[in-house]
């Protein structure tokens, strides 16, 4: 095991003795063991957004992680097992959609800004970034619709509520895309998230609301 590794999953010869130390020591290594699968994760949408999934390796994964090629073996098992929890947005749509509807579209702001802060990158975009064959793209935005689009759209009530479902998923994929092609310096980076969603929560609670 390599010493990147040790230090991601073992617990520090400096805990101390007895329970407190133990408790202690299993916490922390259970902090740097999460911190590590996060850091792969993240390495993992870069290297499939931007790569077809052909010219994606293990070892550069794990060069841009940070972490040793056994390591993301051990916790995922293979590059196709890789590729699948990065296609999978049921962790983001979770956060995205955990509002009431009447403040869903002001939710749906802070949220969008907030995972972006956590995850080093946009929770959605790479669905129309991604540079796969078409079978990947594909798989891609299935997943997408079925997980956050058709997800979105039986929670909604009134007329058209799938296409307001869709109108909903792009007003988000668009306010990515803005602040990733301003950064670091365009007026997304000066103004706080309150303040994006004074500015563009309203458009997405109208199209929530169906009015």
């Amino acid at each position: 095991m390599s010493s990147t590794e040790d230090s991601l999953t073992a617990v520090p010869a400096t805990a101390g003795a007895g329970t407190g130390g133990e408790a202690s020591g299993e916490a922390a290594a259970e902090t740097a063991a999460e911190t590590g699968r996060e850091a792969i994760v993240r390495a993992a949408r870069r290297a499939f957004t931007l790569r077809p999934y052909a010219e994606v390796t293990m070892r550069g994964i794990a060069a841009d992680a940070g972490v040793s090629p056994s390591l993301i073996v051990k916790r995922f098992g293979s590059k196709e097992a890789l590729f699948n929890t990065v296609v999978d947005f049921r962790a983001a749509a979770d956060e995205l959609f955990a509002a009431p509807r009447p403040g869903l579209g002001r939710h749906l702001v802070l949220t969008m800004v907030d995972l972006r802060d956590r995850l080093r990158g946009d929770p959605l975009l790479r669905v129309v970034f991604s540079l796969g064959i078409e079978d990947e793209r594909t798989l891609l935005r299935a997943r997408f619709r079925e997980q956050v689009t058709d997800r979105l759209a039986t929670s909604l009530t009134g007329p058209d509520a799938q296409l307001r479902a869709e109108l909903i998923a792009g007003q988000l994929l668009g306010l990515g895309a803005t602040l990733s092609l301003h950064r670091p310096d365009g007026a997304g980076s000066h103004a706080g998230p309150e303040r994006l969603a004074d500015l563009y929560a309203p458009g997405l609670q109208r199209l929530i609301d169906g009015a």
